[in-house]
């Protein structure tokens, strides 16, 4: 976990080894200007033989057992306020239209403990790890990143995460905090790889999931790619065709295999999940500056930003929230930091637009996130060239319920908008609200009801609060 960044999930074999990473510290050498990847590889077809054999019933690592004690309570400190990712992003907003009750996130990461601020919410998904179950989090690493997606506010500091009327379902897929021996005797560090991601994967559709939240990322060298990720590439296009929607971290320059410099992102290297293009969206992550941080990883595949650095979120040793966290075999704390917290932002997003938006598949709500999104400079996501940066732009929760696309339109009105303000709540405090996008939320509700009448008002109305911010 880096200064606290994404997550590395171990790889299997000579190909991948150390590559799957919930990822780790990233360091960029000073002076080191990131660069984009050249001629990027494009993913091959999904092979349903890899599919069937996974494994989507939980079992433990082979020889898998403690090897550090696991993360510890946060110490001191005072978090001022309500962190400025949330402030930024008026996601508070979007409550007038909907909080994301019906939806199940699926966090595939290493595990999420028990909170107060997710009672009620939290569901079991199994362990790929060892025996202890989807609720146990060593690494306080994916209850982090749960917080994020779906707590309910804490009123001492305002924060709470993005749709806190989801449930969210935890399934243990790696962990800093074991160690493991495979058949032939040899050694390891961490546990989880590539295949039990891929598996984990398989269980959360399986089990229900409306959106899986993938913030792991595995760095592998492009020429052996392919067959390498072949299980992980089937289970997410199996996810998409479930009409699941999978968001993951686009990946940390320094942790594990992910480097990124003058020369590129690494020697022909790929990041996974990212890396399967349409069926993804991947998410980089921004500084408060509103700049991409040189440590999120570049690539053409690359679908959007969100903030990633100065988070906050849920103790995951306690019942309070924390801003900083002591890393597995570190004796002091730092920042949380990477693009495994800007992905959450994002999976919150998309809970909330497929609660608003319950006819809309996978791909229409990934369509719909995107080209919402607040292109760099105020330019329309669907101009210009991708950035391989940020994509199509930071996420925009408020445009991305409120924003009526005439595509999704058919000759009886809007595909299966869901009622307008369910799940509501009351903004009159204004803490995180912006009048601009108080008065967009409200226009979406009527431009709904007067059908494509109202299109290219709220159309402007929201692209104007975009640029206006």
């Amino acid at each position: 976990m880096g200064g606290i960044a994404c997550r590395a999930v171990r790889g299997i074999g000579a190909l991948v080894a150390a590559a799957l990473v919930v990822l780790g510290p990233a360091v960029v050498p000073a002076g080191a200007a990131p660069a984009l990847p050249v001629d990027a590889p494009v993913p091959p077809p999904p092979d349903a033989r890899a599919l069937a054999a996974l494994d989507p019933e939980p079992h433990p690592l082979p020889g898998v057992q403690s090897r550090v004690p696991c993360v510890r309570p946060a110490r001191g400190g005072v978090i001022p306020g309500a962190p400025w990712g949330q402030q930024r992003l008026r996601f508070t907003d979007a409550w007038r239209f909907t909080r994301g009750a019906g939806q199940t996130v699926a966090v595939i990461d290493t595990g999420v403990s028990p909170h107060p601020r997710l009672a009620g919410r939290l569901v079991d998904g199994g362990d790929f790890v060892g025996r202890a179950g989807g609720l146990l989090d060593c690494d306080g690493h994916g209850t982090l990143v749960a917080g994020i997606i779906a707590a309910a506010p804490d009123p001492a500091t305002g924060f709470v995460g993005v749709a806190p009327d989801a449930r969210v379902l935890s399934i243990r897929q790696s962990s800093l905090t074991v160690s493991t021996t495979s058949p032939d005797g040899t050694a390891g560090t961490g546990g989880g790889n590539v295949d039990t991601l891929a598996e984990a994967i398989v269980r959360a559709t399986r089990l229900g999931a409306t959106v899986i939240n993938v913030s792991e990322a595995a760095c592998v060298p492009a020429a052996g790619a392919g067959p390498a990720l072949a299980p992980l590439r089937a289970a997410v296009r199996a996810a998409v065709d479930a009409d699941v929607v999978v968001v993951a971290a686009a990946g940390n320059a320094g942790s594990g295999a992910c480097t990124q410099g003058a020369d590129g992102q690494g020697a022909g290297q790929v990041v996974a999940p990212a890396w399967f293009g349409d069926d993804v969206l991947s998410v980089g992550y921004t500084r408060r500056d509103g700049l991409p941080s040189p440590l999120s990883l570049r690539g053409p595949w690359v679908s959007l930003s969100a903030p990633g650095s100065e988070i906050v979120s849920l103790d995951p040793a306690g019942p309070g929230v924390v801003d900083t966290v002591a890393p597995i075999g570190a004796d002091r704390s730092v920042p949380i930091e990477g693009t495994s917290f800007a992905a959450p932002y994002v999976s919150g997003v998309v809970a909330l637009v497929r609660a608003r938006y319950p006819g809309l598949d996978a791909r229409q709500v990934m369509a719909r996130v995107t080209a919402s999104a607040d292109r760099p400079g105020g330019a329309p996501a669907s101009g210009g060239a991708h950035d391989d940066a940020v994509g199509a732009g930071t996420v925009d929760p408020v445009a991305a319920v409120a924003d009526v696309r005439p595509d999704e339109f058919t000759g009886d009105g809007p595909v299966s908008v869901s009622p307008a303000g369910a799940g509501r709540v009351d903004l009159s405090d204004g803490r995180d609200a912006h009048s601009g996008s108080r008065t967009v939320a409200l226009a979406g509700s009527a431009a709904a009801m007067a059908l494509l009448g109202g299109t290219g008002l709220i159309v402007l109305v929201a692209r104007r609060a975009r640029r206006s911010r």
